[in-house]
């Protein structure tokens, strides 16, 4: 029998990056001074209570579609910063790939994590190798879809999702950020982990464990 995941499912994955996020606001905090402004730590703090507050009010009510695409606007209005924008669309986009669903099956669990690979890449106007949230989500999207295609169970494609999200981190960690205010700080931010990327496995992890 084929996999299938129902939205109370869908509840428990997003509390549980709920407390992946809480878990790590300092470090994420950390990561974005050595770079940037400094604010992820704030940011993810400020998606982690929103999205907390909507599956406990709303319980999960809507099908599968409407449910994701709300949890995007709900972002939006809470966290309107250049992460919570492009997390926010990734969610919108990828709702939409499923409308009308009750229940999703591992095709079309894959082709919302591709939906939300693109539109963030679409939204933000970063590519591979600039050092961005894209060098750890891109490679784990395309992962998670391969692992599906060739038959694994949703557990192992999982697992070789966050595997390729680790692998991007690390093999951008030398680079030289090109996008986005960690552009400005240049070559110290060679050898510094990029924390878009960490943001991405940190909810992967949230997501699979």
């Amino acid at each position: 029998m084929a996999e299938t995941i129902a939205i109370e499912q869908v509840c428990n994955a997003i509390l549980r990056v709920v407390g992946a996020l809480k878990e790590n606001i300092d470090y994420l905090t950390e990561l974005d001074q050595a770079v940037g402004d400094g604010d992820l730590g704030i940011i993810a703090k400020k998606i982690a209570n929103v999205m907390e507050n909507y599956v406990l009010e709303t319980n999960g009510k809507d099908d599968l579609g409407k449910y994701v695409l709300n949890a995007g606007m709900r972002i939006s209005s809470a966290a309107p910063s250049t992460m919570g924008t492009l997390i926010s669309y990734a969610l919108m986009c990828a709702g939409k790939e499923i409308m009308g669903k009750q229940e999703l099956d591992a095709d079309s669990l894959a082709k919302m994590i591709i939906s939300a690979d693109r539109g963030i890449q679409n939204r933000g106007k970063a590519k591979l190798g600039d050092k961005t949230m894209i060098d750890a989500l891109s490679p784990a999207a395309h992962k998670f879809e391969q692992s599906i295609q060739l038959g694994n169970t949703l557990s192992i494609a999982g697992r070789a999702m966050l595997s390729a999200a680790i692998e991007g981190l690390n093999s951008v960690t030398p680079l030289q950020s090109r996008i986005g205010r960690a552009s400005w700080v240049g070559e110290r931010t060679q050898d510094k982990i990029d924390p878009g990327c960490a943001l991405v496995v940190i909810v992967l992890k949230g997501i699979v464990n």
